[in-house]
């Protein structure tokens, strides 16, 4: 055990590793992670229920992802002005009260009202992010912050792949595909079939619940450091929030950052948002508990992705490293596209791989480019760059309404993983352009 006298310094990084509240804060990874997989089941489960095109499906990421984009700022307020503890504890409040919001929307069958609870969901998850992610990386020595939000960032596969089994067993049954169960139902026994797939969400949402009212509790009753960098009497007169963005505004770096995040957001999230779908329209003999094993695979896949990334990292430049994992990744998706058979969805699961390193590594570095004083503001910008989470699904779900293929609207993440490579590959070569000037 260390028993070193923690110590705070200037800049906001602690001179050790608190192990106790860094393994905390680590616990909220796999909270957001489960929230925002059961996503993926309920697009799945909403298309069939409410009659919903692709394009409409997309709307569950939007509320989610929305959520993010317009609370990030005000969670970074509040950080500034109180504590990362404050805010992580109003985030888990607003969690709790999103997932109790399903009970009523479950009752209602109004799609509205779902998307309002996801929405409430996101509010609170927008807060832990902000908080979280740059907390993470506050949490001990400068030198090692990257390298602490990676390990944060493994835990978030474990929530996510706890998401999916819960939402497999759950809310999915064995037998058919729903949407061959209603199509020999009555309007009437379709209603109330609809209804009782509805509230089978909820077993789901009270064991979350459960967990993070204990959550909750331990964030309430621990003590946390403040990592907070010292102001001088210059940042106390001079820093306000237009200032930052002005600074932000002109800091090329950090726009670099903040637009890869938001095409790797968008990649992500239309892959995992409609693997499932892929694999029940390339096998309609499937039935979406069997098709949701897939992304367990896929979750399976990111977790060793993160590791396999750590490894690769720590022995070759980090741009490198990723300016390759976006050729293969991109191939790998050109591959979904074009192969009409069921290797296709595996070329979907297995591109999980490439995804582990990608937000810690751009969010780290990114942060990294903008001065201690601007740093609440920074990560909360970063945060917001989740909104193309919210724009990219109903995008590919209109491309899948229109060319009537869930296979070929993967071209849309291919377009993105593209744009990844060539990010990747300029910072790369900036990297080795600054080594060169240096030797």
């Amino acid at each position: 055990m260390n028993n070193k006298k923690l110590v705070q310094y200037p800049d906001g990084y602690l001179n050790r590793v608190p192990i106790l509240q860094f393994v905390l804060v680590t616990l909220l990874f796999p909270l957001w992670g489960a929230a925002a997989s059961l996503n993926d089941i309920l697009i799945t489960q909403f298309k069939t229920v409410f009659e919903l095109s692709d394009f409409a499906t997309g709307f569950v990421q939007s509320a989610f992802y929305g959520g993010y984009f317009l609370l990030a700022i005000p969670a970074a307020t509040v950080i500034k002005k109180t504590s990362y503890r404050v805010a992580i504890v109003i985030g888990l409040i607003f969690y709790i009260i999103g997932c109790f919001l399903f009970f009523p929307a479950s009752n209602s069958v109004t799609y509205g009202f779902f998307l309002f609870s996801i929405f409430a969901i996101a509010v609170g998850l927008s807060f832990l992010e902000t908080s979280a992610n740059t907390y993470t990386t506050m949490l001990g020595p400068k030198e090692s912050a990257t390298q602490r939000i990676n390990i944060a960032q493994v835990f978030y596969p474990i929530g996510a792949m706890t998401g999916i089994l819960l939402g497999k067993y759950f809310v999915f049954t064995e037998g058919a595909s729903l949407e061959s169960q209603l199509a020999g139902m009555s309007p009437a026994e379709a209603e109330q079939f609809s209804l009782e797939m509805l509230q089978r969400t909820l077993v789901t949402y009270k064991f979350i619940l459960m967990i993070l009212f204990v959550v909750l509790v331990m964030f309430i009753i621990f003590k946390f450091p403040n990592t907070k960098a010292v102001e001088t009497k210059a940042d106390k007169s001079g820093v306000g929030l237009v200032e930052t963005l002005k600074y932000l505004i002109k800091n090329t770096p950090f726009k670099k950052g903040i637009l890869a995040q938001f095409i790797y957001m968008g990649l992500q999230t239309t892959v995992w948002s409609f693997t499932i779908r892929l694999a029940l329209d390339i096998n309609p003999e499937v039935n979406e508990r069997f098709a949701s094993n897939f992304m367990v695979y896929s979750f399976i896949a990111f977790f060793i992705g993160r590791f396999l990334a750590n490894f690769l990292i720590a022995k070759f430049r980090t741009t490198l490293v990723l300016t390759i994992y976006s050729i293969i990744g991109t191939m790998l998706l050109t591959y979904v596209v074009l192969v009409p058979n069921m290797t296709a969805v595996y070329g979907a699961v297995f591109v999980s791989v490439l995804f582990g390193p990608l937000w810690p590594t751009i969010y780290g570095r990114t942060l990294e480019t903008v001065k201690d004083k601007y740093r609440e503001t920074a990560g909360a910008i970063l945060v917001m760059s989740i909104i193309g989470g919210a724009v990219t699904p109903p995008i590919q779900g209109l491309f899948s309404d229109i060319f009537g293929s869930m296979q070929i609207s993967f071209v849309v993440p291919v377009l993105s993983f593209l744009y990844l490579a060539y990010y990747f590959y300029q910072e790369n070569k900036q990297e080795n352009l600054a080594l060169s000037k240096n030797n």
